[in-house]
């Protein structure tokens, strides 16, 4: 019997990117001829012919009041685990009735790294992560290599996303806040923008550049928040910043020159969290 992989796979309704095909992926720390952890599948489901769509609707009247929508490409990215195959289908069936959402997490983050790279090869910045809120089809399972790498699989369960209950206040907040950047009646401050990019990197596991990040973040937000109309609401948020910039300027620093360590990489992750807490109460000062 040949050996059986688990497997995370995911449809979007966009190409993903990289070429349709088959990638191997190693683990970051991995040595470079060593054997892959994963296996990256590929592949671009097309969409209806759009001169289908065009002559359907020329037998339409012409007071027809809004055009078909145009149809799109689904992207779907399969994320084969190779290191380590189950031992017989058994210890796979095993596996396949806990897995769920943690175990797509941990490929999701497998699929985003291979995003990232294709995004520094090409040089184009507005190829982004793909998060777990964005998936038409999400599901997990197992199968022979082959058979999963051609979108088949011997077992496999598909994953609903949580439909989470919000309460109306938390719902409505950012629209109003919404309305009043869009009406200008609010600026954005650029340490928002700073301070999400960076977290992006520290989600996605890049320590260094989300130490770098953290520290223009940190260097704007205590500017802004100083100079913001919610300054004195905010002073004791401002002082426990200005006590983080050292050792968010050692992190940087060492950043400069190799992975960080644990200790920096805790104080860059600790800043961070402060400047977002900060953010959010000039966001309740505002309100």
């Amino acid at each position: 019997m040949p050996p059986l992989f688990r497997f995370s796979q995911i449809e979007l309704p966009w190409a993903l990117g990289p070429p349709a095909g088959r990638y191997l992926l190693r683990e970051p720390d991995h040595v470079p001829d060593g054997g892959p952890s994963h296996v990256l599948v590929v592949a671009t489901l097309g969409a209806p012919e759009r001169r289908t769509l065009l002559a359907r609707r020329a037998r339409k009247p012409q007071s027809q009041p809004q055009p078909d929508p145009t149809p799109v490409t689904t992207g779907r990215a399969t994320v084969i685990a190779v290191g380590r195959p189950f031992v017989d289908e058994q210890q796979a069936a095993a596996w396949l009735r806990e897995a769920g959402e943690d175990e797509l997490e941990s490929d999701l983050a497998v699929l985003n790294r291979a995003l990232h790279s294709f995004r520094l090869v090409v040089e184009d910045p507005y190829l982004a992560p793909v998060g777990r809120h964005q998936a038409l089809v999400a599901r997990v399972g197992y199968g022979a290599g082959e058979e999963v790498a051609d979108g088949l699989w011997t077992q496999a369960h598909e994953l609903l996303p949580s439909a989470r209950r919000q309460r109306r206040s938390k719902v409505l907040h950012p629209q109003a806040r919404l309305a009043a950047l869009l009406g200008g009646r609010e600026r954005p401050l650029a340490c928002e923008e700073l301070a999400l990019r960076a977290r992006l990197d520290l989600d996605q596991g890049r320590d260094r550049e989300a130490a770098l990040q953290v520290l223009v973040a940190l260097d704007a937000a205590i500017a802004e928040l100083a100079a913001d109309t919610t300054a004195a609401a905010l002073a004791d948020r401002l002082d426990e910043l200005r006590e983080q910039r050292g050792p968010v300027a050692r992190a940087a620093q060492s950043a400069l020159e190799a992975p960080l360590g644990p200790d920096d990489s805790e104080a860059v992750a600790f800043a961070l969290g402060r400047i977002e807490a900060a953010l959010r109460a000039r966001a309740v000062a505002n309100a």
